[in-house]
């Protein structure tokens, strides 16, 4: 299960950096592929270190399911990879999402509008 929830990490960054045309990087940092795809994505684009913590808890999460397994660890590494997604998407949706990884009142503002517009 660890492993699948660092390729859902992984295919993320890779959707990013894809969407910037750029080919996704093969290599690791600190022995993370996943590091070395955010890396490569926040290149030239300072707000998207707001998720670097996000895939360093992540891989530290892997790290700690790899000496023993614990459900509480599996939760959290999940919950920190769709943490990841939701901010990467977000990212893609809406430009200058801000400065923090939580900072996502940009999409829910445009969500109240359309509401408003159509409801």
């Amino acid at each position: 299960m660890r492993a699948e929830l660092l390729a859902r990490a992984e295919a993320v960054l890779e959707e990013w950096v894809q969407a910037r045309g750029e080919a996704p990087t093969r290599e690791a940092v600190e022995t993370f592929r996943l590091l070395a795809l955010h890396r490569q994505g926040a290149r030239g684009v300072p707000s998207f270190n707001a998720c670097r913590e996000t895939c360093r808890e992540i891989a530290y999460h892997f790290n700690l399911l790899g000496e023993a397994h614990s459900e509480k660890t599996l939760r959290m590494m999940a919950l920190l990879v769709q943490h990841l997604e939701l901010f990467v998407r977000g990212k893609m949706e809406v430009e200058g999402l801000g400065e923090f990884c939580c900072a996502s009142r940009p999409v829910r503002q445009q969500s109240a509008v359309e509401e408003k517009t159509h409801g």
